[in-house]
């Protein structure tokens, strides 16, 4: 199965979950490891890179809001995929986890079938990211897709994974303002459900990176990149 060539790293203080999860998994064909805590979790992560993480929130010692922190300062986990999975729903936990750098948020309890869809709309949409125009370049500003890398006046700028898509979206038409509902669609996808405030963390947290005044918010519709 195509499935196979993907390797999914399960991270659960829950044996009951895990069970649950890697049996579902395992089923659609994907190569599935498992974690009981975050610890470990860090661990195998370095000995399998896999292509996404399932990563519950709520754990002893090293919650998972730490982990994907940990991984994402990591230059070989800039590409990873990482769903992060709660009981909660609350807007907070959901800001928590975006600004650490998670793709997608899943809370309990957990459907198998809109489970498997969220993968799969996850891995499909980063098979089509993967193939676009790799560099773009404008006066002082370097963005590689390949590498994950934003350069500015010859300064490495890091960003989390959804920092980057969102920048790299914005400076691909300059001037263009791409409403909310676009950017949502083209960073999280139409499966994916975040919270309302989503965009504007990130938004917030690239300004704070990139500094100067480039990325414009267009007041009722959304934003735009323009020098």
């Amino acid at each position: 199965m195509k499935n196979a060539n993907y390797k999914l790293l399960v991270v659960d203080d829950e044996p009951d979950i895990l069970e649950f999860l890697s049996y579902n998994l395992d089923k659609e064909g994907y190569q599935v490891y498992t974690a009981p805590n975050g610890k470990v979790a860090l661990e195998k992560a370095v000995s399998l890179n896999p292509d996404l993480i399932i990563l519950d929130i709520m754990m002893p010692e090293i919650d998972g809001v730490e982990v994907c922190r940990r991984l994402r300062e990591n230059n070989d986990f800039i590409n990873t995929l990482i769903i992060f999975l709660t009981a909660r729903n609350e807007d907070f936990s959901q800001i928590a986890g975006f600004e650490v750098g998670a793709d997608d948020y899943i809370t309990k309890p957990i459907r198998p079938r809109v489970f498997l869809s969220r993968i799969k709309a996850l891995l499909r949409r980063q098979k089509k990211i993967e193939k676009k125009d790799p560099i773009l370049s404008f006066d002082g500003l370097t963005i590689d897709r390949e590498r994950y890398l934003v350069i500015k006046d010859k300064e490495e700028i890091t960003l989390a994974r959804k920092e980057f898509e969102l920048l790299y979206l914005l400076v691909s038409k300059p001037g263009k303002v791409f409403t909310r509902e676009k950017i949502y669609n083209k960073i999280w996808g139409t499966e994916v459900i975040v919270g309302n405030r989503t965009i504007d963390v990130h938004i917030r947290k690239i300004r704070e990176k990139l500094g100067g005044n480039f990325i414009k918010t267009v007041k009722g519709i959304g934003y735009k990149f323009e020098f």
